[in-house]
């Protein structure tokens, strides 16, 4: 299947991943759909079951940035993605109040050479986020825990029908 990551059901809060170009959003998407990871640069925004991938333009140029906001409505949950080995971070302080969903932190590469995950938290945490899921889409470290965290509460295999 691939990567560890057991592919997601329609039983999921749909998440939309949100993050400068190259960050690694469309290869975490791939990982958690369960597909071979393969580069893929993405054009425009790509809506699957429960993931909603943006390009990194929509993060990093300012006039695009207001359709991210508005594609956050489609979403239960925003995903503010950090490569662990970025220089600085895209994301201004307390942005996570911009938008009246939840918002988590998703570090990116985890396993690659250079990566600072303690920075990328420290920025996320900065941002607003709560909640942080390091990750590596390439060895599958980190992402049973995403999954875990957007299956929705009825999709527990003990969960008793109220």
């Amino acid at each position: 299947m691939g990567y560890g990551a057991k592919p997601h059901n329609n039983y999921m809060k749909k998440l939309i991943l949100m993050g400068r170009v190259a960050a690694g959003k469309t290869t975490l998407t791939q990982a958690l759909r369960g597909e071979q990871v393969h580069y893929c640069k993405t054009q425009y925004i790509n809506y699957h079951n429960t993931i909603i991938d943006t390009p990194g333009e929509y993060t990093e140029v300012a006039k695009l940035g207001a359709a991210l906001a508005l594609y956050a409505y489609e979403a239960d949950i925003v995903g503010l993605v950090i490569g662990a080995e970025e220089p600085f971070c895209v994301f201004p302080p307390n942005c996570t109040c911009m938008v009246n969903r939840e918002v988590v932190g998703i570090i990116s590469g985890i396993d690659r050479e250079g990566a600072n995950v303690e920075q990328a938290e420290r920025w996320l945490r900065l941002c607003g986020c709560e909640k942080i899921f390091p990750c590596s889409s390439y060895t599958g470290e980190g992402l049973e825990a995403i999954i875990d965290y957007l299956r929705e509460p009825t999709d527990a295999p003990d969960a008793l029908p109220t």
